[in-house]
């Protein structure tokens, strides 16, 4: 009998491994969040998602207390690949999703695994969505999920329009709107910049609006706002920053099952713009809020391990990389 035992364990060790080898888990740590399940989804051929996603995803495990599950598009041979806009890794983790917190764009998931994500959503998940969530799906017309390419629009509140502020030329400060300056996702929220650009943008009269992004006049966050007009996708001229775009909000939307899902949508959120702890901290509150979990007075957002982020840019994702590269290094 133990020689068979033996035996089978040889077969199957290497089978547990290669399973886990298409998406990376973080057993939550001790904190507030213990027992809830986060999935981070990444997804996006441009915002460098594949780098930015396990950084939060250490973060929300280690710091505080969360069991966090990060799926990406893989090719062929099993490396992230973010023009893999049909593959998404694993999604049967949205099954015990508490929480989701996604950076995708027109990603062409087939039905098996749009279902998963289907069920997610009309269980009332909260929803963190970033950037490029705004444009999440590009679903074929034979697609049994083909609704959810209204998803920016319909959940969220806003789908892609434009480039607000002229692309890898201008930045944005995240600039605290006055009159909802105390929303617990606002706390200890300070100093917002991002290298990326704002969007236009328009959510519904339902959104509560945290934050407007004002253009810089450079890149870098010492830089003057920017100061000239042009005019919106509607055809209405305004000066660039008069008044500033919003660039993340709060709603609470029913959903077609009778669930409410609570969103938290920034159209910041490239890998690069969450170099900015500011951001880190309010994607973190986010995911407190949206649970019903007390927001942290300033919680703690420094990351686990170095992160250094590559620049955004369409093809410019690391050759090579797997998701288990992601995981936690082992302690000494």
């Amino acid at each position: 009998m133990k020689p068979f035992i033996a035996a089978s364990l040889l077969v199957l060790t290497p089978l547990v491994a290669r399973a886990e080898d298409d998406h990376v888990t973080y057993p939550g740590a001790a904190g507030p969040g213990k027992g809830k399940n986060v999935v981070l989804i990444a997804g996006d051929e441009e915002y460098r998602s594949e780098d930015c996603l396990p950084m939060l995803g250490k973060i929300l495990s280690q710091k505080h207390g969360f069991n966090c599950t990060v799926l990406f598009s893989v090719g062929a041979d099993g490396a992230i690949d973010p023009n893999a806009g049909t593959s998404l890794t694993h999604p049967e983790a949205l099954d015990s999703a508490d929480a989701i917190v996604m950076l995708i764009r027109f990603r062409k998931w087939p039905d098996e695994a749009m279902k998963h994500f289907d069920d997610a959503i009309k269980r009332g998940v909260p929803v963190i969505a970033l950037r490029t969530s705004t444009h999440a799906f590009q679903l074929p017309g034979t697609s049994a999920f083909k609704n959810y390419n209204g998803f920016g629009k319909k959940v969220l509140g806003e789908q892609w329009v434009s480039h607000w502020g002229k692309h890898k030329v201008e930045a944005a400060k995240g600039i605290v709107e006055t009159a909802n300056a105390s929303d617990p996702v606002l706390k200890g929220v300070t100093d917002v910049f991002g290298n990326s650009d704002v969007y236009e943008a328009a959510p519904p009269a339902d959104a509560k609006i945290l934050l407007r992004g004002q253009v810089l006049t450079g890149m870098n966050p010492t830089d003057a706002p920017a100061d000239y007009k042009k005019k919106t996708a509607g055809g209405v001229e305004q000066g660039i920053n008069s008044p500033m775009m919003p660039v993340a909000w709060t709603r609470e939307v029913k959903n077609e099952a009778g669930k409410t899902n609570k969103v938290l949508c920034t159209t910041m959120g490239a890998a690069t713009d969450l170099a900015s702890e500011g951001l880190r901290r309010l994607v973190v509150n986010g995911v407190f809020w949206g649970l019903g979990l007390e927001v942290p007075a300033k919680a703690d957002v420094q990351t686990v391990g170095t992160y250094e982020p590559l620049m955004y840019g369409f093809n410019g994702a690391k050759k090579g990389v797997k998701p288990s590269d992601h995981a936690l290094a082992p302690k000494p």
